[in-house]
Parts: structure tokens; C-alpha cells; sequence
């Protein structure tokens, strides 16, 4: 099978024999990621060949607009000329060295690059692959600081991290996340935890309230934090929204609260800024906001404008410090990754961290966050819409059965899922969570094309409540 290259005229697709004979490959060999299988190889989804600025093109020559960044990650589009360039002229010199006892200018200049821009005393940089492993790594390092910092070993153990947080899939993150679904899978697997409520509006049935709920929440976290902090390591949390929870946003000065806390009792504070990182929350990183400085910031989705695998975990010199040793001291962070700084896409992430800021995209994306605001306040009062979330460009729109009594939607209709298969016949790529329908478009969306992702979610919700009524 000859697949046509990405600089090819659509005239040369696959012929209907090779489409039909990828789809059976796809079909029986590949295990796709949270895809109920079953069903998922019933759809026919299309096989994305390639992308042009903020479009993908499938095998069959359609086109969408990624509505999602291409799972929150894409930054400045596909095919950017800067990031391709920077890319060919790494992989001209080579594509992958390790850094287990060797190093490289890519991920030197990168580290370099991500501490000028960090907040506090970030100065320490550890590469990986993605989100959760930037976040287990986090939780490794917190729990081996306890025990090697000045003063003595402290034997800290438990983590405390939010309900309804997800923070990856290895077993580290998942242990820190509050997805009932995952802890019930997999909990005989996972450490034991400390889980504070969210402070997010109660969903009742006249709608949503935070009359008192958001005291109990703070309430609730400061008790458990001073009852349990000498056995607490780490305090890991999202800055300002919690993404897969469905864009549930915190209250203004949460955030500072928690930090004054962990500061108090010497609690590592681990800020997850996998999704809320680079500019999506309209900051360039989300505590920013709240002028908290953690202890450690974990990275990955944009930082290598969602071209190559990527993460950073973000620490401070006090950490660092607890490390250092003679060999012999065993004091060592004995964790890697093979591909821990790959060039390649160290060096998409400094022509992407350059992009930013020759575009202004912070201002950029205050006018998008202005945008989506004003194109979806048609649904604010929808029937079946029970709240839109949105917090810079990171929006979730919640579907409910009856706004009066704010009932869900039976499972079996997957709600959600019906939209972004209506999205889809109308040209827009998206992606639910439940029957939370997410929009994330990549901060260099122009506006234009902004406002259709908009016009074609509300028709594509309006099209599937129409099917299920």
C-alpha cells in the first residue's frame, strides 16, 4: 500500500481498496485508548493522515477542525513552519541521545528556557514523556525529600489530592487522582490517600449552588491538612480547574489557600499543569493567577506545541539540595526514562516557547476567551444545558436529561458522544468527557475560525438532543 505524502494534492487518496483494508488492520490489531472497543469499531472514525494549520485530513480526504488540540495539546497548529524547521534541523544532527550520563543542547537550552518563565524558585528541571509521568515523577521526588532533607529523615508517606482530580494512568498518578472508575479498577494496585472535596459549585436539584458548600470544602481541607500533616508528602492539585473532571472550576483564592497551608507544615505543594499550562487558563501558567509558587510544577501536552512526547517536572533548590551526596550515599533520584529529553522535541519546545511570544498568543488568547464567552451564551439557559465551565480557553458544556430536577441523561444514550459524532458530520473534531462536551482549541486559533468551532458545538448538540427526543 502506497499512502499519498503530506505534500501531495488530495487528487492522489487511497483508493477505496486500501481505505477499506486500513480499517481492517485498525479494527484488528489496535487497542485504542479509553474506547469502549466494541463499539468504537462499529463507527468507521476517521483515519487522520494529516493536518494543515488548525484542520485534520483523513484518509478519505475530509477535513475537521481540531476542536480539541488534539487532546489539549497542539499550540500554534499543524505544519508550522518554525517547529518543522527547528525539528529537521535537530534531526540533521540526531534524533535521540540519552541523558543517563550524557547530555544535550536541546534539553540544556530548554531547561534553561522553562526556568527563565517559571514562577518562584523553580530551578531545577527532570525530563519525561508525559503528564502522568511528570507528576509521578513528582511524587517520587516529594516522598525520597522527606526522608533525605536537612534535619533528618521524616517518613512522610500519604498524599493528599482533590476529588474527582485525575492526574494520569500509571499507578502513582492514578493513586492521586479521585476518578471512581479508575479507583475501582485498579485499587487493590494504589497507595492509600488523603481526598479533599473539590470546592466546586453542588449540583442540586434546583441547580447549581455554592451557598455553603465552598466554606465546607476549605473547611474540610484545612481540618484534614492539620490533623494529618506529619504523615502528609505532597499536596497535588490542579491549579484553578480540574480538566477531566469536566472543567470544574475552583473559587478565586483556593489555590493561595492551599499553598499557605502546605507552606505552614512544610508540605510540598505538586501544581499539575499538564492541561492548565501554556496560556490556556489565560496566564501562561495557571498559579500564576493566584501568585503561588510551588514546589513542583509538572508539564507536558504543550510544552512541544503538541508535536513530539514531552514532560518536565519543575522543582526548587531545597528539593534539589536533599539529593546531593558522595555515590556511596545512595542519595541519588534513581528514575529515568529512555527517552527522557529527546532533542527532537526539546527542540520543538524552544521554536514553540519562541512562537509564543512573537505572537502575543497571551493577549491572543484573552480575545478567544472573550469570543467563546459570547458565542455560547445562547446556551446558558438551554433546557438541557446545566452549566457551561470556562476558565480561558479551556470550556466545558454540560448536558443534563431536564435542567428542572437536573437529571442526567440515562448512560445508554451516551449523550456526549452523539454530539461529537454531529459535530463531526458537520466538519469539527471534539471529544466528550461523559456527557460534559469539551472544547479546548489551540491558543493560536484565529477567531474566525474560532467562532465556527462555537456555531457548529451548539448545532451539533441541538442536532443530537433532536435524534434523542
Amino acid at each position: 500500500m502506497k499512502s499519498p505524502t503530506p505534500d501531495q494534492p488530495e487528487s492522489t487518496l487511497l483508493s477505496f481498496s486500501d481505505i477499506t483494508l486500513l480499517r481492517k488492520w485498525d479494527n484488528d490489531h489496535v487497542w485504542h485508548p479509553f474506547a469502549p472497543m466494541q463499539a468504537f469499531r462499529e463507527e468507521k472514525v476517521p483515519i487522520i493522515e494529516r493536518g494543515e494549520g488548525f484542520e485534520l485530513i483523513d484518509i478519505e480526504g475530509n477535513r475537521y477542525i481540531d476542536g480539541i488540540s488534539s487532546l489539549w495539546c497542539n499550540v500554534h497548529g499543524h505544519q508550522v513552519p518554525e517547529v518543522d524547521e527547528a525539528i529537521k534541523e535537530q534531526l540533521a544532527k540526531i534524533g535521540h541521545t540519552t541523558l543517563l550520563g550524557l547530555s544535550s543542547p536541546p534539553s540544556i537550552q530548554l531547561a534553561k528556557a522553562l526556568v527563565d518563565r517559571a514562577p518562584g524558585d523553580l530551578s531545577k528541571v527532570f525530563y519525561s514523556d508525559s503528564g502522568s509521568t511528570a507528576v509521578e515523577v513528582a511524587i517520587k521526588l516529594a516522598f525520597q525529600y522527606h526522608q533525605q532533607k536537612a534535619g533528618g529523615p521524616e517518613k512522610r508517606t500519604r498524599f493528599v489530592c482533590m476529588s474527582n482530580a485525575y492526574h494520569g494512568d500509571t499507578v502513582g498518578s492514578v493513586s492521586v487522582g479521585g476518578i471512581s472508575l479508575f479507583h475501582r479498577i485498579y485499587g487493590n494496585l494504589l497507595f492509600e490517600t488523603i481526598q479533599v472535596p473539590t470546592p466546586v459549585a453542588l449540583r442540586t436539584p434546583e441547580g447549581y449552588t455554592r451557598v455553603g458548600y465552598l466554606e465546607h470544602c476549605v473547611a474540610e481541607m484545612e481540618r484534614l491538612i492539620r490533623e494529618n500533616h506529619e504523615d502528609i508528602a505532597g499536596f497535588v492539585i490542579e491549579p484553578l480547574v480540574q480538566g477531566a473532571a469536566g472543567m470544574q472550576i475552583h473559587p478565586t483564592g483556593y489555590l493561595k489557600r492551599v499553598r499557605e497551608l502546605t507552606r505552614e507544615y512544610d508540605i510540598p505543594l505538586i501544581c499539575d499543569e499538564v492541561a492548565v499550562g501554556f496560556g490556556r487558563t489565560g496566564t501562561f501558567f495557571a498559579c500564576e493567577q493566584e501568585e503561588v509558587e510551588p514546589d513542583f510544577l509538572c508539564l507536558a501536552k504543550g510544552i512541544s506545541a503538541g508535536y513530539l512526547p514531552l514532560a518536565a517536572t519543575m522543582t526548587t533548590d531545597k528539593v534539589f539540595n536533599a539529593f546531593l551526596g558522595e555515590p556511596q550515599e545512595g542519595k541519588t533520584f534513581y528514575h529515568g526514562h529512555t527517552y527522557t529529553g529527546n532533542p527532537l522535541a526539546c527542540a520543538a519546545a524552544l521554536a514553540s516557547l519562541e512562537l509564543f511570544e512573537q505572537q502575543n498568543l497571551l493577549e491572543h488568547i484573552g480575545k478567544q476567551t472573550a469570543l467563546i464567552a459570547e458565542k455560547l451564551s445562547p446556551l446558558a439557559e438551554h433546557p438541557h444545558v446545566g452549566e457551561i465551565r470556562q476558565k480561558g480557553i479551556m470550556v466545558g458544556i454540560e448536558l443534563v436529561g431536564s435542567r428542572e430536577g437536573m437529571l442526567a441523561f440515562p448512560t445508554t444514550a451516551r449523550m456526549g458522544h452523539q454530539v461529537t459524532l454531529e459535530a463531526r458530520k458537520r466538519g469539527l473534531m471534539i471529544r466528550p468527557l461523559g456527557d460534559v462536551i469539551i472544547l479546548m482549541p489551540a491558543p493560536a486559533m484565529p477567531l474566525d475560525l474560532l467562532g465556527e468551532v462555537c456555531d457548529i458545538t451548539i448545532e451539533a448538540i441541538q442536532a443530537a438532543l433532536e435524534f434523542h427526543a
